[in-house]
């Protein structure tokens, strides 16, 4: 596996560290949850966009309409 060297403020190291959830995980271990807990959280994100974008043209009909108008000028 080839590996790399990256420069983190030691702040994020603090963080990271406070993160682990047993001692001996390691970054590698770490980062690669954090990462797929993001892509997770980044694909439900879209899809409840994506509802929201397709349900607003019937909500802008059934809350827009006649009968409403009516009800609140009573």
């Amino acid at each position: 596996m080839a590996q790399t060297t990256i420069l983190l403020d030691k702040k994020i190291v603090k963080l990271l560290k406070e993160t682990k959830e047993y001692p001996r995980e390691t970054y590698n271990e770490l980062l690669r949850k954090m990462i797929k807990t993001f892509l997770e959280t980044k694909k439900r994100s879209q899809y409840d966009e994506f509802l929201h974008k397709i349900q607003q043209p019937k909500m802008q009909e059934l809350w827009n309409n006649k009968e409403d108008e009516v009800w609140e000028n009573a």
